[in-house]
């Protein structure tokens, strides 16, 4: 398993928390998907050999969500 940190802009709330966990784990290859509801800090566990980091963001910018730098 690789793990990946995301910072996503909208994890803000509950409910969108909830949201973008439920959209992450529903990816093919995603083991985990924690929220940090202090800061919006994603943790992402993944396995390479399913999916990429790269397609991992891309997912995550397909739904409308915004990555921090």
């Amino acid at each position: 398993m690789t793990n990946l940190t995301l910072q996503v802009k909208e994890a803000v709330n509950p409910e969108a928390i909830q949201r973008i966990e439920s959209m992450l784990v529903q990816i093919e290859g995603v083991e985990r998907a924690l929220v940090d509801t202090d800061d919006g800090e994603i943790k992402i566990e993944y396995n390479e050999k399913q999916i990429s980091a790269e397609n991992i963001q891309k997912r995550v910018k397909e739904h409308g969500l915004h990555l921090e730098a």
